[in-house]
């Protein structure tokens, strides 16, 4: 039987590279939700879902500007309207590996409904510090704020929304007895990848 294991948290954790690091590593297929979001967003439309509509038709100054615990509480909605065509693709991935699967959607109250076990999941989540230090430095972000009326304010409450999502995850984990790491810049990757293998249980 295939074997799928979890990795949640937040944005800017290091859970994309620390899962690529795993896949290559073991030999598991990697599958990256955020890959997925468009259409899984469009998907939801179709279904005349809240929130993928919604998604669907918002600019970036009706995104970026609304208020931190909003965005956070709207984010939190869209991953739960998302999460059973997730489902649907994991099952459908053929080729006899197991599979690592990574992504912000993997919250853990979605988790603890199906039964994932407590062996098969881990969050990371960064300190506020951390999150916003490495989001200065993507090149992307100012396309995605393009748009904006105040580009500044507009990056404070993406800022804030993803610290209160981290919040929310550590707080899920502790509720639902599982593992979360907090990444604040100070363990090198390398030991966060092996602190998630042994708790996987991976072994070449």
């Amino acid at each position: 039987m295939t074997k799928i294991y979890w990795i949640g948290g937040s944005p800017c954790s290091g859970k994309s590279t620390i899962a690529e690091i795993l896949s290559n590593k073991y030999g598991l297929y990697y599958f990256k939700v955020d890959d997925y979001l468009e259409k899984y967003t469009n998907n939801g439309a179709l279904l005349n879902l809240e929130l993928c509509v919604k998604q669907n038709k918002m600019t970036p100054e009706e995104t970026w500007m609304r208020e931190p615990i909003l965005q956070c509480k709207e984010e939190l909605q869209f991953y739960e309207e998302i999460f059973d065509f997730i489902l649907h693709d994991l099952e459908a991935i053929c080729g006899g590996k197991d599979i690592l699967t990574e992504g912000a959607a993997y919250l853990p109250n979605l988790m603890i409904k199906k039964y994932i076990p407590w062996n098969r999941y881990v969050a990371i989540t960064p300190t506020k510090d951390f999150q916003i230090r490495h989001y200065m430095q993507r090149e992307w972000v100012r396309f995605v704020l393009n748009g904006c009326s105040d580009v500044q304010r507009a990056f404070k409450n993406w800022m804030d929304r993803d610290f209160l999502f981290a919040e929310e995850v550590i707080r899920q984990c502790g509720e639902n007895r599982y593992l979360s790491f907090v990444n604040d810049g100070q363990i090198e990757i390398k030991d966060f990848v092996n602190l998630v293998s042994d708790h996987f249980g991976l072994e070449v």
